[in-house]
């Protein structure tokens, strides 16, 4: 191997990586208003979503013990196919940041990361950058919004390459 070829390799082993900044949430959400259904626009493939080929929505409600009630809902071959869970604030979030759950004691992160002033979309993540999803409060969302709703995810490092958009027939 000639000394340059060595050095570039060398170099490139030790040279420091480029750090991506941090995932970070909204700075403030109102969860109150965050209630309520949501379509799902597009989000990276799941495995716990690999039989949804359409009409995926979730629906959120403040429980009486405070927490959040979750029920995603979706269109399968076969029909209809829905996961209740319950999603609690974390603490110092400022209630953009949740742990959500659907199978105890197994909890995920749920990062508000974008969200419209008028929350007619919102940004959902997480901080290592698997999750994602975009969610509108009508089936479909305009151009503009939609394009508002990708930066904040591109703002924040998440691989646009790797959405996956769903279809939205009339309400499911």
């Amino acid at each position: 191997m000639a000394l340059s070829t060595y050095a570039a390799l060398l170099f490139l082993v030790h040279a420091p990586a480029q750090a991506e900044a941090p995932v970070a949430s909204v700075a403030q959400l109102d969860l109150n208003r965050y209630m309520g259904q949501w379509y799902e626009i597009a989000s990276f493939p799941m495995f716990f979503q690999r039989q949804c080929i359409a009409d995926t929505t979730a629906n959120y409600a403040i429980r009486p013990d405070g927490a959040v009630s979750v029920l995603n809902r979706c269109r399968t071959k076969d029909g209809f196919d829905s996961a209740e869970g319950k999603a609690t604030v974390v603490e110092g979030g400022n209630n953009a940041k949740l742990k959500v759950s659907f199978f105890w004691p197994f909890k995920a992160d749920y990062w508000v990361i974008g969200l419209d002033p008028d929350y007619r979309w919102a940004v959902v993540g997480n901080p290592n950058r698997k999750y994602l999803w975009l969610l509108s409060r009508t089936p479909n969302l305009p151009k503009p919004l939609l394009d508002e709703a990708l930066a904040a995810a591109s703002a924040q490092g998440f691989d646009l390459a790797q959405l996956r958009y769903t279809p939205q027939t009339a309400s499911p």
